[in-house]
């Protein structure tokens, strides 16, 4: 097995190569002797290898003593559904997200969606089951489906969509991956929402596109059947259904950030005075609009585990990631794709307003993008960029961001790869422009 494959945040490699049946069987007994959980759910995307490593996980996890209870296809927001929902001890989605065809690999959680990843258990595992020395002399544990499970968790995304307040029509682009076990939601309202599906069939070959919203290329066809169809919102997944992109009626993507501040407008109609986390990278508009909802807004980390035990640290409500992750409190603090829909449609329904006008109120500031450059010593750089903003406000929750009146800058180091990675933000494009080539400059010597 190839140690590798065990990321900050899971478990991910070229299939057959990094990743395999035995390598599969080895992390379904580390994941039982490291947690000692008694009883595990484990669900599956649709790769075509994916049946493969559920099998050879099961072996695992059962030859270890503890039960399963398989999910069959399932959405990963479905897998932390399940992980609160089902008297369980933890739970496994064999998944490579938004990753190409030939990937596969697997996210860990356990009960409540408390995620295992790096500094929470992922390193453990990685050496317990890349060792492969286990004992255990007792009986094999028990294998059970769950029939019920995937209509629970419909019903209760369905709950949360405020019914005839009007009709909007969308376009949802499935990109062939795991939001079509959601499918059944616009479905059942179709008295509120004229749904138009593309790439509605399970695919782990993803013809199309690659399942990825964060790549804006894989949204144009999305953008043009928006336009065509004259429709009030355009729905991109990924993979794994865990990210969600959005497209105005116009076509226009709408820039995740701006994602973040018009849900928890929304939330906060039913939370009011709640605590929301954001991306902080995410334009100051976001505060601004949080702020101005009656919110507390608190900066968070990027990575779902270091959000997730932030959310339950400060008891948040929801929290808004950059890469199109939404957290739901309703969801154990996890994501829930579906429901970060239905609550923009809720939004777009109570203010009367169309989703370019929503993005246009946010679109206050002029922002870099985030932009990578390879450096030979990231401690270097980032002290000599603290040196030399010194006289800005300094922020170290993650890398560093350093802010002025009419600008400000995030640098963070990259958890893969020799790279840093810079998001800058500015009151106007010209300034924008030249800080981003000002600190750019400076990261890259």
């Amino acid at each position: 097995m190839n140690e590798k494959i065990f990321k900050a945040y899971d478990v991910r490699g070229l299939y057959g190569e990094e990743i395999d049946k035995d390598g599969a069987y080895n992390i379904g007994r580390a994941l039982v002797n490291y947690t000692g959980a008694k009883k595990i759910a484990v669900g599956i995307d649709m790769r075509e290898s994916s049946p493969t490593l559920e099998a050879a996980l099961i072996d695992g996890i059962t030859d270890q003593g503890a039960d399963v209870v398989t999910l069959g296809l399932s959405s990963t927001p479905m897998v932390y559904f399940a992980s609160w929902k089902l008297a369980v001890d933890a739970a496994v989605m064999v998944t490579a997200s938004h990753n190409p065809a030939e990937y596969n690999g697997m996210k860990f959680c356990l009960k409540g969606a408390v995620p295992i990843g790096e500094g929470s258990g992922m390193e453990e595992i990685r050496d317990l089951a890349v060792a492969g020395d286990f004992s255990y002399d007792g009986e094999k544990g028990q294998v059970e489906e769950d029939g019920e499970l995937k209509k629970e968790y419909l019903e209760y995304v369905t709950s949360f969509f405020k019914k005839g307040l009007g009709r909007k029509k969308v376009v949802i682009d499935f990109a062939n991956g795991m939001g079509i076990a959601d499918k059944e939601v616009y479905v059942n309202l179709a008295a509120d929402i004229q749904s138009v599906y593309m790439y509605d069939s399970f695919d782990g070959n993803f013809p199309n596109h690659e399942a990825n919203p964060l790549k804006l290329e894989t949204l144009a066809a999305l953008q043009q059947k928006v336009v065509a169809e004259k429709a009030d919102l355009g729905i991109a997944y990924d993979g794994d259904a865990d990210r969600v992109g959005f497209v105005s009626e116009k076509g226009e993507i709408i820039p995740m950030d701006y994602v973040t501040a018009m849900l928890a407008k929304e939330v906060l109609k039913s939370h009011p005075g709640g605590t929301v986390l954001y991306d902080l990278r995410s334009s100051n508009a976001v505060k601004e609009v949080i702020e101005e909802s009656g919110a507390v807004a608190h900066r968070s980390r990027v990575g779902h585990s270091l959000i997730k035990a932030q959310m339950r640290k400060e008891g948040a409500i929801f929290a808004g990631e950059l890469s199109g992750h939404y957290y739901w409190m309703e969801n154990s603090n996890a994501e829930m794709a579906t429901l970060a829909v239905l609550t923009l449609l809720n939004l777009l329904n109570e203010s009367g307003k169309k989703a370019s006008e929503l993005s246009l109120e946010l679109k206050k500031y002029f922002q870099s993008g985030e932009i990578d450059s390879e450096v030979a010593d990231k401690d270097v750089v980032l002290t000599s960029l603290k040196e030399k903003y010194a006289d800005g406000q300094l922020d170290t929750l993650d890398g560093i961001r350093i802010d002025f009146p009419e600008w400000w800058f995030n640098v963070r180091a990259s958890n893969t790869e020799p790279k840093l990675r810079l998001n800058l933000e500015a009151k106007t494009k010209e300034l924008m422009e030249e800080k981003r080539d000002e600190v750019l400059g400076m990261i890259r010597g």
